[in-house]
């Protein structure tokens, strides 16, 4: 696996975050070397307040931050600790680091953005950039040519300015465009919606999964949450908007709860939706890769909805560090209740952490199934 990138005369080291032993994916990718490529090579960096969005593991920040005065923002704990990880390694003074939740700096030259794999993301995002930068700023996006499609565009003229893009290279494309005032389409901070029949109220900031309704494995798992916790120590890992804590926190208003997310918009919207629905329980939000820094036996119960993707990739790895992390976290017969795709195979997974003897299937239908393990 390649880990040192070297363009115009530069060569960085940089590595995802967290650093695995068996890594098979490098920390960038062609769009980032087409995008600074086209940088250096049409001088557009020199002397400029740049803005960069949605940096993966820190190949854009570190490349510029030399070279211009930066800022960068993320929704990502993990891609702010792969900067700052990379920028360390490389002796490179840290850019500006803004998380999504932060105001965006109004005094910008040029935005440079990886695209989100979310569109809310990327409506939200070219809509704060109309509304808080000066006319004619410009934007260049970057992605995969086969992720850049014409509704993708479609979103860029509606919401920011005129776009046109650049041809492919290494499967990469560019996209153009400009800050236009005369735009006036209003996007709203977050979308709210309900689950009537457990009578909560959801707000979902933009970047937050399944943010536009209940998704089915959380709808599942909401059946079979437990009800007889007392004071016991809760982390909602992986929380999103922090149904599940709203819910635990309904169930057994004296625990106390801590809700984990790597994403800061899904920890400020868990906090918003446990304030909102009026739950007693004590609870903190904590982004986080996983379980990092958490002391071992700190905890009684930790619920988990695992993702199987990181940043673009599709992989295993997280909830496997989810699953380890939880053992050193529980105290002696704490729990930890997953739900996951059934052909994900967690059931194996845990059998390895817990022993087979201490997973037993708390539910299951034709697409899910729940499984607890105890420490």
């Amino acid at each position: 696996m390649k880990t040192e990138l070297s363009l115009h005369d530069q060569t960085l080291t940089l590595h995802r975050y967290p650093i695995r032993s068996n890594e098979t994916l490098q920390a960038w990718d062609a769009g980032d070397e087409y995008l600074i490529n086209h940088l250096v090579e049409n001088e557009l960096i020199k002397h400029k307040k740049v803005l960069i969005l949605n940096d993966s593991f820190g190949a854009l920040s570190c490349f510029l931050s030399d070279k211009c005065h930066v800022f960068t923002m993320t929704d990502s704990f993990i891609a702010t600790s792969a900067m700052k990880m990379n920028l360390d390694k490389n002796h490179i003074s840290p850019p500006v680091l803004l998380k999504s939740t932060d105001a965006l700096p109004k005094d910008i030259d040029l935005v440079l953005m990886q695209l989100p794999k979310s569109n809310r993301m990327l409506t939200w995002q070219l809509s704060q950039l109309r509304t808080l930068l000066p006319h004619a700023t410009p934007v260049i996006a970057v992605n995969k040519a086969k992720e850049i499609h014409s509704s993708t565009l479609k979103l860029f003229e509606r919401y920011l300015g005129e776009t046109k893009t650049s041809l492919a290279w290494k499967k990469h494309r560019l996209v153009f465009s400009a800050v236009d005032h005369s735009i006036s389409e209003q996007v709203v901070e977050s979308h709210d919606w309900t689950v009537d029949e457990y009578d909560i109220h959801l707000t979902n900031l933009a970047n937050v999964y399944s943010g536009e309704s209940l998704d089915l494995g959380a709808r599942f798992i909401l059946q079979h949450l437990p009800d007889n916790l007392h004071q016991s120590r809760v982390i909602d890992l992986g929380c999103g908007n922090g149904v599940l804590s709203v819910r635990l926190g309904q169930l057994n208003p004296q625990i106390s709860l801590t809700c984990v997310d790597e994403s800061y918009m899904a920890v400020e919207s868990a906090m918003r939706n446990l304030t909102a629905n009026n739950i007693r329980a004590k609870y903190e939000g904590i982004a986080n890769n996983c379980l990092d820094d958490f002391p071992a036996n700190s905890a009684d119960l930790i619920v988990c909805n695992p993702p199987f993707h990181q940043q673009q990739a599709v992989t295993d790895h997280i909830a496997w560090q989810m699953f380890c992390d939880a053992k050193h976290v529980l105290d002696k017969g704490g729990k930890l209740l997953v739900i996951g795709n059934r052909h994900l195979g967690y059931h194996n997974k845990l059998s390895r952490l817990f022993t087979k003897e201490q997973v037993r299937t708390v539910a299951s239908n034709n697409k899910f199934v729940i499984l607890e393990a105890t420490k």
